[in-house]
């Protein structure tokens, strides 16, 4: 059973949660064990993520740029891969990201976590609250990257 990571920031709307929950249950569809976590909530420490398979990571846009909390994974990890990358690298990840009319961050996110290893699949976009079909979209997200964490 493949273990993937949902990382992703959600406070205000909660658009971003929503779209996490949508790729956490594709993931889960497909057989894999799944730990979510919101950076708004408690920081992800890089140990646990050497454990995964695989990731999948989520962002409102803030000015064009990631949440916070994920800026500080991002750092940490590359603290990490510095000092022992051993299950640091070469995962298979996934991206989505939530925005009120930019939705530049996309483009930031694909080169940031592109350090990560492979990305599967096209990042998934929700202008505001996501409708059924970016849903749907996020959770063969979700499938996707738990199917390509089983093949690796």
């Amino acid at each position: 059973m493949a273990k993937i990571l949902v990382l992703y920031h959600s406070q205000e709307y909660g658009h971003t949660k929503l779209m996490a929950d949508a790729v956490a249950a594709g993931a889960k569809a497909a057989g894999a064990d799944v730990t979510a976590v919101n950076t708004n909530d408690a920081r992800l420490d890089v140990e646990t993520y050497r454990q995964m398979d695989a990731a999948v990571f989520g962002s409102p846009d803030y000015y064009s740029y990631i949440a916070g909390g994920l800026k500080m994974f991002l750092d940490d990890w590359y603290i990490a891969k510095n000092i022992d990358g051993t299950g640091l690298a070469d995962k298979h990840y996934g991206l989505f990201y939530s925005h009120g009319g930019g939705g530049k961050v996309g483009a930031v996110m694909q080169k940031l976590f592109g350090m990560l290893g492979k990305q599967v699949g096209q990042a998934v976009e929700s202008n505001g609250k996501p409708t059924e079909q970016v849903l749907e979209a996020c959770k063969a997200l979700g499938r996707d990257v738990a199917r390509a964490a089983a093949r690796f």
